[in-house]
């Protein structure tokens, strides 16, 4: 089959058992086979979960609906999050998601199924899941929150050290340009004062710096450094006439750098710039762990919650005894429209009134009640491509 035209999305839908579930699933893998593979189908296996009243349900639908969108922004926080972990590998990013072990998106549908699930076995009603569910993720969200600010506080002071290390000669660090050796130190006379001057006015520079104040020390100016524009320059004079000198630089466009030789204060300042350097590779290996591991977690959970709504859904639709078979559909790009209208053609008799609804007003089968798309058939989509990166 040609991948190219899988999409990352599902369709969880389910319907009511005919003579047995298996029935129900060979009906729709036929129809939507017959007409050129419109999906890549699979059964998605839900527990005889127990019911309780149909009050219970009702509530719990509606519960169910704002923990869905509460976990996929979790499974979207984490997955975002890890793009802005790799920074310049972005293109990792989709191999570090991975959900039980399998990849998400075009080759493998999500085989995520209470089956294999040992934390879910404990519960037994789908009432007694919800906060279960909802505890794990509230967990993973707060771990990220803190996790994430932990790692961006380091990253941010630290792009701020390489900031000061970088730009322009006017207002860069210059800790790892100058030595002790190009400066006059510890006299009472002396000082070296640091220089920006631009390419364009060197010459002017070297014909004029010894004249700009009394008492510039001849040829006491060498070329510490060079960026694209200007020339980091040392002069030395005496002490009395560096307001003098400076006054006349600014007139020929040459900017003294405010700026005293410490040799502590460098040193602290390349120690603290290794130190959270180290700190943020130590910190990296560990926090990509986690996210795998946790958005693996927040999406199994979020597949769950799809799994309850389904469950839920089916037994305010289809009623008691339970009775349907919920099935994993993975739609083909170009022929979505024509899989709603086998879909559709499958099971309008289910639900007759919304059905003369859609006929009367739509070409699409579907119905828009309050912003949720409604079908005769019980739907939910679960859209992977949140987790696409560009």
């Amino acid at each position: 089959q040609d991948t190219d035209k899988k999409m990352t999305e599902f369709w969880l839908i389910s319907a009511p058992g005919e003579k047995t579930c298996q029935q129900t699933w060979e009906k729709l893998h036929a129809a939507t086979t017959k007409h050129n593979n419109l999906s890549t189908n699979s059964k998605f296996n839900i527990p005889d979960l127990k019911v309780g009243t149909l009050d219970v349900l009702v509530g719990l639908s509606d519960e169910l609906a704002k923990l869905d969108s509460f976990v996929e922004g979790v499974v979207k926080k984490v997955a975002q999050y890890m793009g802005d972990v790799l920074e310049d590998s972005k293109d990792k990013v989709q191999e570090n998601l991975l959900a039980n072990g399998g990849k998400l998106g075009a080759r493998a549908a999500p085989d995520l199924s209470f089956k294999d699930r040992k934390s879910f076995g404990r519960h037994s009603s789908a009432l007694a899941l919800f906060p279960f569910i909802l505890q794990g993720v509230n967990q993973i969200d707060n771990d990220l929150k803190a996790r994430a600010s932990a790692y961006n506080n380091l990253k941010g002071n630290l792009q701020n050290l390489e900031r000061k290390n970088a730009g322009s000669l006017l207002t860069r660090s210059l800790a790892d340009i100058v030595k002790k050796e190009d400066f006059v130190l510890d006299s009472e006379y002396l000082v070296t004062l640091l220089v920006v001057v631009p390419k364009l006015n060197y010459n002017d520079w070297v014909k004029h710096y010894e004249t700009l104040a009394e008492m510039v020390v001849p040829r006491s100016s060498n070329v510490l450094f060079e960026d694209q524009d200007s020339y980091l320059c040392n002069v030395t004079l005496f002490r009395k006439a560096v307001d003098d000198f400076k006054h006349k630089a600014r007139e020929y466009k040459f900017m003294v750098r405010d700026f005293q030789y410490n040799e502590e204060e460098m040193k602290a300042d390349k120690e603290e710039m290794n130190r959270l350097s180290t700190d943020k590779k130590k910190q990296f290996g560990p926090l990509v762990r986690w996210l795998k591991v946790n958005f693996s977690e927040a999406f199994i959970a979020w597949i769950h919650v799809k799994a309850l709504r389904v469950f839920v859904e089916s037994v305010l639709r289809y009623g008691l005894p339970v009775n349907f078979q919920a099935m994993l559909l993975q739609p083909n790009k170009k022929t979505m429209k024509k899989l709603r209208e086998v879909l559709y053609d499958l099971y309008k008799h289910l639900d007759s009134s919304a059905a003369a609804i859609i006929d009367a007003t739509m070409d699409i089968p579907g119905l828009n009640l309050s912003q949720q798309e409604y079908y005769p058939y019980v739907y939910y989509k679960i859209d992977c491509n949140l987790l696409e990166f560009k």
